[in-house]
Order: C-alpha cells, then structure tokens, then sequence
C-alpha cells in the first residue's frame, strides 16, 4: 500500500485516519518505508486528530466494564490474551504516528526517524499477532477491548515531556514487565509459536522504551532540569493509576531506566 504523501505531516496523518486495522497497520509500513527511502518532506503540514480512526468492532468498553479472563491454557484465554496484546499494538502504531504528527516539527528529525522505527515495528508486531488469531480461529474485533489506551493520549496532547513520560516509560514499560511472564505461559500450554512472537515483541519494546527515555532526557536536559525527578512530577501531574510491581529491573535499565526514576514514585503513587 502506498499514497501520494508529499510530507511526513500528510503521510502520519494517513495512518491515523485509515479505519480498518489490517490497513493501518499496511499503512504505517509504507509510510515507513517511503521516509527511509527519502520521499517524505520533513514537513508537518497536516495537524493530526484527537482520536484515530478505529474499525467499527472491537467494541471498546471502559477499563472496569472488560471480561475478566480466566486463568490457565484454554482456547478461549490464549486469544483473550493475544486479542488483548493486538489491541496495544494497533494503539501503539497510532501512537507513534501522532507523536510524529504532534511534536515533529519542535525536535530534530533523528526524533521522526526514532519513532517511524517504532510505528513500523508496531505494524510489523500487530501483523504478527492477527496472523496468531487466526492460527486459534479468532481474528482481531472478534472480542471487546479496553478504550483506556487512548485515554493516555489525550491527556499528554500538548505536552511532549508528559507524552514521553506517560506513554513509552510508563505504559511501555509496563510491557516490560508482563511480557516475560506471558511468553512462559504460551510455552507452557503448547503453543511456541505464540511465545516466540511474543518474545520478538518483548525484544523491541525495549528499544521503545529506551527511544522514549532518551528523548526525555534530551529534553530534560535541554531544559537544565534533573530528568529523574521531571519524571516524577509529569507522572503525578498526568497518570492516573498506580506503578505495579514487580518490575523488571534488567530490562528497564536496558532502556535506560534506572530503578531510581520509578521505585520512590511507585511507593509515591501508593500513598496518594
């Protein structure tokens, strides 16, 4: 798939406004491609919209109001959880494009370069993941799913240190620490394949994170301000929620994370 994008304004936009998840995901990789291979003005000419477009199933229900999924290995909770995991992804590939879209034209482009790396890799992960549904006779819209993702989004629309924060080093992160633990339970319940793409896309979330964490720091720094305790105040001032551990320490570190940004605003947040 590919379009008669002039910029990286028109191009972002286009994968946030393309309804259907197989073709947004299409999208996302052309677009991608189209910027690496120097076609895309560096150009953000096209502001994006408060909500991508979303395709008319799943439904989207509030974060209190989703099944509860069971426990164990059945059919129906392994494309639960695969549902769920697709789902994140299609929001984060909208979520890398609206950064771009949003905050571009204020940073250099190695910042658009960073994060094409991410939508792309979303697109590429959301592939690999309706591929998985369909192996356990599901497909991506066959169950409900959380409408807080976008929430995130929202909030953070005219901050970029707050989008860093919230979205790739609190969210993501969290993906950090969960993703390990699913991997072993497709193993363990017959179903490698699943695992293994579950681990690729534990692998280079990682590389997300980091990308957020960097850019943060970048603006910390820019700024004079202590990146650590920035951190801290943009997740009290914008996240609703608590940190949950256990945490995975070796791999946010990887991602440039230090326990020191997180463990005193998890006990924080607690106390609230």
């Amino acid at each position: 798939m590919s379009g008669d994008w002039k910029t990286i304004g028109e191009a972002a936009a286009a994968v946030l406004t393309t309804e259907r998840a197989r073709a947004k995901a299409e999208t996302a990789r052309a677009v991608a491609a189209a910027w690496r291979a120097g076609k895309l003005k560096d150009d953000y000419n096209v502001r994006p919209p408060n909500r991508p477009a979303r395709p008319p199933q799943p439904q989207l229900l509030a974060p209190g109001d989703m099944p509860k999924r069971r426990k164990g290995g059945s059919e129906s909770n392994k494309r639960a959880l695969l549902h769920a995991v697709a789902h994140i992804e299609l929001n984060a590939i909208d979520l890398a494009f609206d950064i771009i879209a949003r905050f571009g034209e204020y940073m250099p482009k190695t910042f658009t370069d960073d994060w094409i790396q991410v939508g792309d890799d979303e697109a590429r992960h959301f592939a690999l993941l309706s591929a998985r549904l369909k192996a356990h006779d599901s497909f991506y819209g066959d169950l409900p799913a959380h409408d807080g993702l976008w929430q995130s989004a929202e909030d953070t629309k005219d901050s970029l240190p707050a989008r860093l924060a919230i979205v790739p080093m609190v969210l993501e992160a969290r993906g950090l620490d969960v993703t390990p633990k699913m991997v072993e339970q497709f193993k363990l319940n017959g179903d490698p394949t699943s695992a293994e793409v579950l681990q690729t896309i534990y692998e280079e979330e990682v590389a997300h994170v980091a990308a957020g964490t960097r850019w943060f720091k970048y603006l910390a720094k820019k700024g004079e301000l202590d990146a650590d305790a920035w951190f801290k105040e943009l997740v009290q001032e914008y996240f609703n929620g608590h940190l949950k551990r256990p945490f995975n320490k070796p791999a946010r570190t990887r991602a440039g994370m230090p326990p020191s940004f997180y463990e005193p605003l998890a006990e924080m947040l607690e106390a609230e």
